[in-house]
C-alpha cells in the first residue's frame, strides 16, 4: 500500500530517515563515497525540507519512500529510497508508478550519481532520458534525468 507521510510528524520522519541511510549506505558503498548529502541528513532537516513523501508498507511497516516537489507542470524526485532488503522486488517502481499515476504534468525529473548503476538501469528501464552530468566533488558525478510523459489539458 502507498500513502502519503506526514514528513512534519517526528516518529513519520524518524522512519523515512531510518530507511534513507540504509539505502543510501547501499549507494555510498557503490559509487566508492560516503560524503553524500541525505547521509548527513537529521529528523529536523527532513521535517522542514518542503518535500511531499509517499511511502510503500507491508502490513504496516515502511519499506520504501519517494518525495517530490512539484512546479507548475514538473515534477521532480527528490529522493526514491527502498529498505535493503527489498531492493530488486519492485518496491521502487511501485512508488515510481504511483506518482505517475496520481498527477498530471509534462515533465518528470530524477537525478543520481552517475557511478549508482542499479538507479541508473532503473531511471532508463522507465524511459528517462539522460540531459546532463555536474561533477560535485572529486569522487561525485550527478547524472540527471528527465522524461517527458503526459500531455497537460490546456
Amino acid at each position: 500500500m502507498i500513502k502519503r507521510i506526514d514528513i512534519t510528524d517526528i516518529e513519520s520522519a524518524q522512519e523515512v530517515l531510518s530507511i534513507q541511510i540504509a539505502a543510501y549506505k547501499i549507494e555510498a558503498e557503490i559509487i566508492g563515497s560516503y560524503d553524500l548529502p541525505p547521509l548527513k541528513e537529521t529528523v529536523e532537516t527532513l521535517r522542514h525540507c518542503r518535500e511531499t513523501f509517499f511511502g510503500y508498507y507491508m502490513k504496516g511497516r515502511l519499506y520504501g519512500v519517494i518525495s517530490i516537489h512539484i512546479d507548475s507542470d514538473v515534477i521532480e524526485v527528490c529522493r526514491l529510497v527502498v529498505h535493503p532488503i527489498l531492493f530488486k522486488k519492485g518496491v521502487a517502481q511501485a512508488l515510481l508508478n504511483f506518482i505517475e499515476g496520481e498527477n498530471k504534468f509534462r515533465k518528470l525529473k530524477v537525478s543520481t550519481a552517475i557511478k549508482n548503476t542499479p538507479a541508473i538501469n532503473f531511471y532508463k528501464k522507465n524511459r528517462f532520458q539522460l540531459v546532463n552530468q555536474k561533477r560535485v566533488s572529486e569522487q561525485i558525478t550527478l547524472a540527471f534525468f528527465e522524461k517527458n510523459t503526459k500531455e497537460i489539458d490546456e
